[in-house]
């Protein structure tokens, strides 16, 4: 008996994860009667993170239809802002440390593993934690223990923040959040953490924040204008602040 065919066509936003003769429009593909059609999608290189509505004839199906002889699918990107079952929390792997610190400074919950635990390890905090899978591993976005996951496309991290940010839309807290440990901040008196500051620090600066997790402290140094400048970016294109800022 002569498998069903179906004829699939990927919006351009899913082309660089297909071969390029299923780039150009609608394509032929044999199925084996039984598999659902998001594990055709998957088949075909597209992990369904990145697969948003599916149409068949025009008509929205779940992943787990079983497409017939003749169908038309039309497999379209996520829409964005994308829901999200619950809070925005991010999981990044070890590729991706400069994304992390960016989005921890804008307050932004994102973990980060800093070194490679492996996928199964880093799917099972995904779905033990509730965070959203972000990675450049489309290999790590097929595994189904996964809560939640996203491919981040760019590999520049000013272009990775606006993707996330764009994506997500998590509420943004500027200067509230440790960008070395993802805990959280509080203002600390001067007196309080004199001795983890060097002299000059202590006598140029009269405002400082300390993690609570970390113990890490922070003040608006030398590098604070170009941290500055990415929260400012940020907060204009995709939103208003949310918790007032621990440093004054």
């Amino acid at each position: 008996m002569e498998k069903p065919e179906i004829w699939l066509s990927f919006a351009p936003e899913l082309h660089l994860f297909v071969a390029a003769a299923r780039r150009a429009g609608r394509s032929a593909v044999r199925t084996d009667g039984v598999s659902t059609l998001g594990h055709v999608v998957e088949s075909l290189g597209v992990p369904l993170t990145e697969a948003g509505t599916l149409l068949v004839g025009g008509r929205q199906v779940p992943v787990s239809h079983v497409p017939a002889d003749g169908e038309e699918v039309t497999v379209l990107a996520v829409r964005r802002p994308q829901p999200l079952p619950g809070p925005a929390r991010f999981l990044l792997d070890v590729h991706l440390g400069t994304l992390a610190r960016r989005l921890r400074l804008l307050g932004v919950d994102a973990a980060y593993e800093s070194v490679d635990i492996g996928d199964a390890a880093l799917a099972t905090r995904s779905a033990a934690e509730q965070r959203v899978m972000l990675s450049r591993d489309r290999g790590l976005l097929h595994r189904r223990e996964l809560w939640a996951g996203a491919y981040v496309y760019s590999h520049r991290p000013p272009e990775q923040l606006r993707d996330v940010l764009s994506r997500f839309a998590p509420p943004l807290a500027p200067w509230t959040r440790c960008t070395a440990c993802n805990g959280t901040l509080r203002e600390a008196a001067k007196e309080s953490v004199h001795e983890q500051l060097q002299d000059g620090t202590e006598r140029a600066y009269d405002a400082f924040a300390q993690c609570t997790d970390c113990r890490q402290v922070y003040w608006r140094g030398a590098h604070h204008a170009s941290l500055n400048a990415i929260v400012e970016e940020s907060v204009r294109e995709f939103g208003s602040p949310g918790p007032a800022e621990v440093l004054p």
